[in-house]
């Protein structure tokens, strides 16, 4: 731990006084029902426990969040007088909030619960799309490109994007991938860069105009060859990964994605999906990150904000939104470091369509070229 958050450790009471009773307008994307449950969930507990008031802002894209925070700098808005008191945030909105100065003081590391996170395991615990995170936002939980498909219609499961396009050519218009910016397709498009850029340290820098050209020309020839074996001749795209899920499970699909590792088992066990599901990802990695929270400069209530952020940190938060049957989100802590009692609330049996084995989480291009990327697949693909 630095030395500087070792110093404001030892305030942390002083923090739990300040929070009591603060409200903590948390800015949280609402797509899922399960994980508004679990907001819900959070915000009990941390009433009950530290007198926090946590009101969940349901937003569908925490761009919009960042845009709000932005608007207020550039309004003179002062350190106590914004909107929003902590994000969930991660990748180029992350990377634009810290370059624009738009974030509060470091504090991830003062918190008493991060001495559990997996920072040398989980590396990108530290790291946000390249971008280090520098104490700004505090881990949240995990994330891993996966793919499911019903294995009584597809037995053999493609191992790379490579296999997936000679799947394509074989069984035309039973694949596809959901429409950027949607950050599935996106994530889709940066695991084909990544497995087939001539250079692939390249992409962990900003991106150049120079770079962008030399590192994705390989990408566009595999799209080309791709697009027309997909669904719908990759003239129309679904406009998310639920509407390919729902695709998927209609028998119209062979195979789905998601970011979260477990959402196969998730819909299996909500009986959305069939017992038959199987998770998989590719054999030689496919992109992962981490998700975070962050406190804006200008939060009025940044010691609840603290308190919010530890409290997701601690191990019966963790467990919570890692049980199958509540979110399913894989931890950001090292289970194996944490006391036998809390390790304890980590231990399940497999369910069906969970991972049988996970594969290297291959790190994400720099922040930076997320929206080249989009722009340019939309230039080219987008009608």
């Amino acid at each position: 731990m630095p030395v500087w958050a070792m110093a404001q450790n030892t305030a942390w009471p002083d923090t739990l006084r300040a929070a009591r009773g603060q409200t903590v307008y948390f800015n949280a994307w609402a797509g899922s029902e399960r994980i508004n449950a679990y907001l819900q969930w959070v915000a009990g507990e941390l009433q009950r426990d530290f007198g926090v008031n946590l009101q969940h802002v349901k937003i569908s894209d925490a761009g919009d969040a960042v845009k709000r925070v932005r608007a207020e700098k550039q309004a003179g808005r002062k350190d106590t007088e914004g909107t929003v008191d902590l994000i969930w945030i991660n990748g180029e909105n992350f990377a634009a909030m810290k370059r624009d100065g738009l974030l509060s003081a470091p504090f991830a590391q003062t918190l008493p619960n991060f001495q559990w996170v997996d920072t040398v395991g989980k590396p990108t615990t530290l790291v946000d799309f390249s971008v280090p995170t520098d104490g700004l936002e505090s881990p949240w939980g995990m994330a891993q490109l996966t793919f499911f498909a019903d294995a009584k219609r597809l037995p053999q499961l493609p191992q790379s994007m490579n296999e997936l396009l000679a799947l394509a050519r074989s069984q035309p218009g039973r694949i596809t991938y959901p429409r950027p910016p949607n950050f599935h397709g996106t994530t889709f498009v940066k695991q084909a860069l990544i497995e087939h850029a001539p250079d692939v340290k390249a992409l962990a820098q900003p991106v150049t105009a120079t770079a962008l050209e030399a590192q994705t020309a390989p990408l566009w020839r595999f799209l080309d060859a791709l697009h027309p074996q997909l669904w719908r001749g990759g003239k129309q795209f679904p406009q998310n990964s639920a509407a390919q899920r729902q695709m998927m499970a209609d028998g119209e699909l062979l195979l789905a994605l998601t970011f979260n590792p477990n959402e196969a088992a998730n819909e299996i066990a909500a009986k959305r999906l069939s017992a038959t599901v199987q998770s998989w990802q590719f054999a030689k990695g496919t992109i992962g990150n981490t998700h975070f929270v962050a406190i804006p400069y200008n939060a009025p209530s940044k010691a609840g904000a603290q308190v919010v952020a530890n409290f997701l940190l601690s191990p019966a938060a963790q467990a919570r939104k890692a049980d199958i049957d509540v979110w399913g989100d894989p931890t950001v802590l090292d289970v194996a470091r944490l006391p036998a009692a809390e390790r304890a609330r980590f231990a399940s049996a497999v369910r069906p369509g969970q991972l049988a084995q996970s594969a290297p989480a291959l790190p994400e291009p720099h922040a930076s070229w997320v929206d080249a990327l989009e722009k340019e697949w939309t230039r080219r693909y987008g009608v």
